[in-house]
Order: structure tokens, then sequence, then C-alpha cells
């Protein structure tokens, strides 16, 4: 698999095939995460940390 069809997913920050994922502005979410964080309860421990990740596409388009 060549290099620059792997992206890097900003919840679980491991790199993932390019297709298996999806592009929120210029950040990678891959597909686990994203199934992940859509059947999350807000009542879940792990909320926080979503929101937190999502919170990291804004920050660095506005760097």
């Amino acid at each position: 698999m060549h290099e620059e069809s792997l992206c890097k997913c900003i919840v679980c920050d491991e790199l993932k095939p390019r297709d298996q994922g999806i592009r929120i502005v210029t950040e990678f979410i891959c597909g686990s995460c994203e199934n992940e964080m859509v059947q999350t309860d807000v009542m879940d421990e792990k909320y926080p940390f979503y929101v937190h990740q999502m919170k990291q596409i804004w920050i660095h388009k506005n760097a």
C-alpha cells in the first residue's frame, strides 16, 4: 500500500486507507472511529473525548 493512500485518523491517531473513512474539512476519521462515535450515547464516558477530537478539526482549520 502506498504511503499517499494512507491518512491519519484524528480520533485514534492511526494510519488507515483513505477509502476507509471520511474527510471533514481537511481532517480524516477512519470508518471504525466514525461508527463508534455515532453509536456513543451522550452519557457515555467516551463522549467528551469524541467532542474534543471533533473540535480539533476547527482548531486546525483556523490556526
